[in-house]
């Protein structure tokens, strides 16, 4: 099937062989220097997407870009990365330095196909990266630990749903690539001091934003 010039039979088999080269080991200075955060918002046909670097004992900011760029491809369900890789892409290239690793506001494997827009990302760029998001997207949550509970699908591990913050519903975490779930679950939870989102994709959550709305009052894209 085609809507446009995308062709969803090849995006899928597409997808099935770059989940095939997800690596769920850490491959990364542990604990981290810096920790990287992407995000993407809209408007009209384009996707404004923010990259920025926190660091990781002290949660400041260190480096913010952003990118605005035409829409490529349609909305699809389970094929969002193929809409929201090229735009992150963008965004991370205009960074001086790339952090040790990547949080990308998307899911990773905690995916029905092993692969969502954090793996994505992941796999093309070769950089270690987690999802994290905010709704379940595929799975059952399992029993609680502490703070966490493991996400499965049938008998397989996919994700973990993270508590945060006290009174507050979970936050998805899944391997990107080059990281073990245990090891995202950390850094999700050093990088959530203050708030419920961690630092990096909160701050790059509000650069994308904010200049969406800076373009819809009418100022000029770049």
């Amino acid at each position: 099937m085609k809507i446009g010039s995308f062709s969803i039979e090849k995006a899928r088999k597409a997808q099935r062989l770059l989940a095939q080269k997800v690596v769920e080991k850490d491959d990364f200075p542990y604990p981290p220097q810096t920790v990287g955060g992407v995000d993407v918002a809209y408007v009209g046909d384009y996707a404004v997407a923010a990259a920025v670097i926190v660091e990781y004992d002290t949660l400041s900011v260190k480096e913010k870009s952003l990118s605005i760029v035409k829409v490529k491809f349609p909305y699809i369900p389970t094929l969002l990365s193929f809409r929201e890789c090229y735009p992150m892409i963008s965004a991370i290239k205009k960074l001086k330095e790339l952090p040790d690793i990547f949080m990308v506001d998307a899911q990773g494997r905690l995916h029905p196909f092993r692969l969502g827009a954090a793996s994505h990302l992941g796999v093309v760029l070769n950089i270690p990266t987690i999802g994290i998001a905010k709704k379940l997207l595929c799975g059952s949550i399992g029993e609680r630990k502490d703070n966490w509970a493991p996400v499965y699908d049938k008998d397989e591990i996919i994700g973990a749903a993270v508590w945060t913050k006290r009174n507050a519903k979970p936050i998805f975490v899944s391997v990107g690539h080059r990281v073990t779930l245990k090891t995202a679950i950390k850094i999700t939870l050093n990088m959530c001091k203050k708030y419920k989102l961690p630092e990096p994709i909160r701050q790059a959550h509000i650069t994308a934003t904010s200049k969406r709305r800076l373009i819809k009052e009418g100022v000029k894209l770049g």
